[in-house]
């Protein structure tokens, strides 16, 4: 395992590959999870790319740290790990919250960020009162009182009868609270719709059909919003496609980076 303190706080991370040799996809994982949702994805993309994986503050084995937090501390904790791993222009991969951490970065630090790849997330999520329902609830009374709650949003009802969303709603419940409620309150407080904007890199905005979260019309108008984002919709598919149809993301994932790199090579030949 792999750590590197960064703000403050210790953060869990894995690099697989040389940054310096293959191009560098990054993965961001959602409220309530850790980095093992992109694992379905990462196998299939290993060894074409180099992979960064790691759990923002307060969820898998990363430290807490001072709470609340907002979308911009954990920005800042994913460009100090970039800077660590001695990255520039990576392709950032984020779904729901770490979608919102990408979009940050892209603005705050264009150094580090070479395309974006937005899985179920917009330039805003929810409402206050909802995320201070959520918080209270789960500071009253722990992740598990809102747990199924959740699994029906992130999941299709079909996925919700296997024994898999078992052990990802073991995922969830067993967070740090702590974390989970900080990231509820950063979330509360994000509205990225200037900087969806401004987004200046290549992007795509990527929803499961089912996403009861973040629905395909919200991240349909998000799309909208970005300068020449392209936008695709998965079919049979909830909040997290990188574990409900893994193989159907790292298509789409495979088949933009393709695109960028194509439109790359032309501005380098004209």
């Amino acid at each position: 395992m792999q750590f590197v303190r960064i703000g403050g706080v210790a953060l869990h991370y894995q690099m697989i590959g040389d940054p310096a040799a293959k191009p560098l996809i990054v993965f961001v994982n959602a409220l309530g999870t850790d980095f093992r949702i992109w694992r379905d994805v990462i196998v299939r993309l290993v060894g074409d790319y180099a992979i960064l994986a790691y759990d923002k503050r307060g969820h898998g084995l990363s430290d807490v740290g001072a709470t609340p937090y907002t979308i911009e501390t954990h920005a800042e904790d994913l460009a100090g790990l970039l800077d660590h791993v001695g990255a520039r222009g990576a392709i950032v991969c984020g779904v729901s919250v770490g979608g919102m951490i990408a979009q940050v970065l892209s603005a705050r630090r264009p150094d580090l960020v070479r395309a974006l790849v937005l899985c179920d997330t917009a330039h805003k999520s929810g409402t206050p009162q909802m995320w201070a329902e959520r918080t209270a609830a789960v500071e009253a009374e722990g992740i598990a009182s809102i747990a199924d709650t959740i699994l029906e949003r992130w999941f299709t009802p079909e996925f919700r009868e296997t024994a898999e969303c078992a052990g990802y709603r073991n995922m969830l419940v067993r967070q740090p609270a702590a974390g989970y409620a900080a990231t509820c309150a950063a979330l509360r407080d994000a509205d990225l719709t200037e900087i969806a904007r401004t987004i200046s890199v290549p992007a795509i905005c990527i929803v499961g059909e089912a996403d009861g979260s973040t629905p395909p019309a919200l991240v349909a108008e998000f799309a909208r919003m970005v300068p020449n984002a392209r936008f695709e919709l998965i079919k049979r598919c909830g909040h997290l496609p990188s574990i409900e149809q893994p193989e159907t993301l790292t298509q789409i994932i495979r088949a933009f980076l393709a695109l960028v790199t194509d439109a790359e090579a032309g501005a380098v030949r004209h």
